[in-house]
């Protein structure tokens, strides 16, 4: 406005201006044109009147120019002065209603900050959840605005609010407890981990990891490597809106979780039942039924017979994958050569043999310590063995064996290895494959039949310390006494007996004894 009075002054001025100079130019105009004659004293008396006038307006211009410089001045002063005092100013717009102006919108937002840390604050027994409006700006500029700071302030509190939210702890879907916080739902759950695997430590015996295929010094794991650890089921961690007397204590809710419900079971044994059998029924690891029932032995169980199968069900159980790497002996052939002086069954060694080694490397399955599933995933030769020479008499019985043994199974899979396991001897292997069972080596049959817990069985004899077993037959091809040839066809894979799954059960007795089948079959 100042600017404008200042131009308005400068323009009257150049008018008064513009006025006098036309009206001196007419007056000496009028008085060089006129036709009425005039005497030399009335020019000489005109001439001085002019000149009066000249210089009396000469000086009126001289003061009207010397007041534009002056009111020029002033307007560009008052000029400076008012950009000088210009500034920004800010409305603040709350979820787009305006509430007021601010000289600085940082002030408000750091009464935003202050406020939810306040609110998020106001409870120690729960975390609270803030919802704090959305504040915008809009800028202006003008001469000395007026805000109003500390009322934008006030009524943006009453904006923001704050609520009770907890951490609500899903197990496959389901809701087993709310927790404080995150923080504290996942410290939980890693002490749940932490337990399982301290209790699958423990249960290792030394030198052993988990399932081994011997008890022998040669045998002990060279390496042991958990690969995995997680849980079985689905867990989830939501935020959720709660009242305070929701809250658990993740002790409490631990406890729950790792003990869930005891199921006191019994179970009579009934005709055709296997151990896998039951339990797949229960849905429990076979491993459990071993270990409450002491008095099992191998595989075998009995019609009638009281299994005790209670087992603590865990709502969150940890599965856990191993590598065990351990050294396995490679039994040595034995090369005879025949000799007429010596009588039938007569052997003479001439060059002792020596057992080779090899590495086993075997992946573990455990839920809660309990194994689930084992699997064989390569083999390595350190020491080949070194072959026995020996004499034996010519007259060669029909069916001997040549004391090396072939796979039974076609391009089998290993799916359970020899050992003790679950307080128990697992005598053999377990084959999976193709279903066509092959002689091992050349022997005479001398059970064919349903043998107890092994179902419909075969037993060769090879007649040079060493019988074979193979179990768990849907049909046997072969009948006792026949002698049978390396490599013949003696009946079909299936899962008769105590058995979970189509599979072989495969042994190699020694003198009677079990021997670890893997010590003479390679891959």
């Amino acid at each position: 406005m100042t600017v404008f009075r200042g131009m308005g002054k400068i323009k009257d001025v150049l008018d008064k201006a513009k006025q006098r100079w036309s009206a001196i130019r007419t007056h000496s105009l009028t008085g060089k044109l006129g036709v009425k004659p005039v005497g030399k004293e009335q020019v000489k008396a005109s001439a001085l009147s002019l000149k009066m006038k000249v210089l009396t307006h000469k000086w009126t211009l001289l003061k009207s120019v010397s007041a534009l410089s002056l009111v020029a001045a002033s307007v560009w002063s008052g000029n400076q002065y008012v950009q000088a005092q210009m500034t920004d100013y800010y409305h603040v717009l709350v979820n787009g209603t305006p509430i007021g102006i601010v000289s600085d919108p940082q002030k408000v937002e750091t009464f935003k900050e202050e406020k939810k840390k306040q609110l998020a604050q106001s409870r120690t027994d729960v975390q609270m959840a803030v919802e704090s409006p959305d504040i915008t700006f809009t800028r202006e500029r003008a001469f000395k605005p007026r805000t109003e700071e500390q009322e934008v302030l006030g009524k943006l509190e009453g904006f923001f609010t704050a609520y009770p939210v907890g951490v609500e702890v899903l197990v496959d879907g389901k809701r087993m407890g709310i927790l404080k916080d995150q923080e504290t739902a996942q410290k939980m759950l890693e002490q749940i981990k932490a337990t399982a695997l301290d209790s699958l430590q423990k249960k290792k015996e030394p030198g052993k990891v988990g399932i081994l295929s011997a008890s022998s010094a040669s045998s002990a794991p060279v390496e042991s490597e958990l690969l995995k650890a997680e849980f079985k089921q689905q867990v989830e961690l939501q935020e959720i809106p709660i009242e305070p007397s929701e809250l658990v204590q993740p002790d409490e809710l631990r406890k729950k979780l790792e003990t869930g419900d005891v199921q006191p079971t019994k179970y009579t044994v009934e005709q055709g039942d296997c151990l896998g059998c039951i339990a797949k029924k229960f849905n429990i690891p076979k491993q459990v039924i071993y270990q409450n029932n002491p008095s099992i032995t191998g595989d075998f169980i009995k019609a009638g017979q009281q299994l005790d199968l209670t087992v603590l069900q865990p709502t969150l159980a940890v599965r856990t994958v191993e590598k065990v790497v351990e050294n396995q002996e490679i039994q040595y052939e034995t090369e005879y050569q025949t000799d007429d002086s010596l009588r039938l069954g007569t052997i003479q060694t001439i060059t002792p043999g020596k057992n080779g080694l090899k590495k086993v490397t075997i992946q573990l399955t455990k839920v809660n310590g309990l194994l689930e599933e084992e699997e064989v995933l390569s083999e390595e030769i350190i020491d080949q063995p070194v072959k026995a020479v020996a004499k034996k008499g010519t007259k060669v019985v029909k069916g001997e064996g040549t004391g090396k043994f072939a796979w039974p199974v076609v391009g089998s899979s290993i799916s359970s290895t020899f050992g003790t396991r679950w307080g128990a001897l697992h005598k053999g292997i377990d084959l999976t494959g193709n279903r066509n069972i092959l002689a091992s080596d050349n022997g005479k049959v001398i059970f064919a039949g349903v043998k107890d817990g092994y179902g419909n069985a075969i037993i060769l004899d090879h007649m040079n310390g060493y019988k074979t077993l193979y179990g768990h037959l849907s049909q046997i091809s072969v009948t006792n006494g026949k002698i049978v040839e390396k490599g013949e066809k003696i009946g079909i894979m299936g899962s008769t007996g105590n058995s979970t799954g189509v599979h072989l059960h495969f042994e190699i007795q020694r003198n009677n004894t079990p021997e670890n089948p893997l010590k003479y079959l390679n891959r």
